[in-house]
């Protein structure tokens, strides 16, 4: 995934017609990538695979659905992500996604916020693979089958940071979902002591890491996210 202050400066970057979906995608940022960012992101990137802001599943089903899910004319394909951790909501904001047109519905469990934490969703939820588990499969379960649900996740979360940790949470979702693609931002979240900011800095990109684990579950389309600043860095 390619970080947005750099995709505002690139030229138009074409894709062969068989490229894998998933092969360039603008990383999900909040108070960025709403439509109107959007809009620009597919005149830079024609083939790119687009990402909402993260969207509280309540916010969907309770709040302006219509106008948080509004795309522009030419925007897709792009991707609903979604946050929280109930499943029937997921389950329900997801149903609403995908009828709006939303090409890839993905869950954020990636995002270390302190307000995030205290909603019990984002990056905290890597300590429960079992409940993003049972989220997945709910959502699977309220979309047709073509529109695929993924998930972005860190490469770990505090001192639940090593490979046999990150191994664990995966197996969990093959073992209970029908998960095929697994975005990994390559640096291990801190949920006390680090901005989001910093989050996105601070902790070290562990390239090698996403690389081993894709090794490991060669069944898996793992997407790399995370520093990725330009085409020449996300050619690792």
């Amino acid at each position: 995934m390619l970080d947005n202050a750099r995709m505002h400066a690139a030229a138009p970057l074409p894709m062969p017609a068989a490229a894998s979906p998933w092969r360039l995608c603008v990383a999900p940022m909040m108070d960025w990538t709403d439509r109107h960012c959007r809009a620009f992101h597919r005149v830079l990137a024609p083939s790119a695979r687009l990402y909402t802001e993260m969207l509280h599943a309540q916010a969907l089903l309770h709040g302006a659905a219509e106008r948080l899910l509004m795309q522009a004319p030419g925007e897709r394909p792009t991707a609903l992500q979604l946050g929280g951790s109930d499943p029937a909501a997921l389950a329900a904001a997801a149903r609403v996604g995908e009828g709006a047109g939303y090409d890839e519905i993905n869950l954020n469990v990636g995002c270390p916020s302190e307000r995030v934490q205290a909603g019990r969703f984002g990056a905290c939820l890597m300590l429960e693979p079992a409940l993003v588990a049972d989220c997945v499969r709910a959502m699977q379960d309220a979309v047709p089958v073509p529109v695929p649900v993924t998930v972005k996740c860190r490469i770990g979360v505090d001192r639940q940071d090593s490979e046999a940790d990150l191994d664990c949470f995966v197996e969990t979702l093959l073992r209970r979902t029908r998960l095929r693609v697994l975005i990994v931002h390559a640096r291990k979240a801190w949920l006390a002591g680090l901005s989001p900011a910093e989050n996105r800095s601070v902790p070290p990109l562990d390239y090698v890491r996403v690389q081993r684990l894709k090794q490991r579950f060669p069944e898996l389309t793992i997407v790399l996210n995370g520093g990725l600043l330009d085409v020449a860095s996300s050619r690792v």
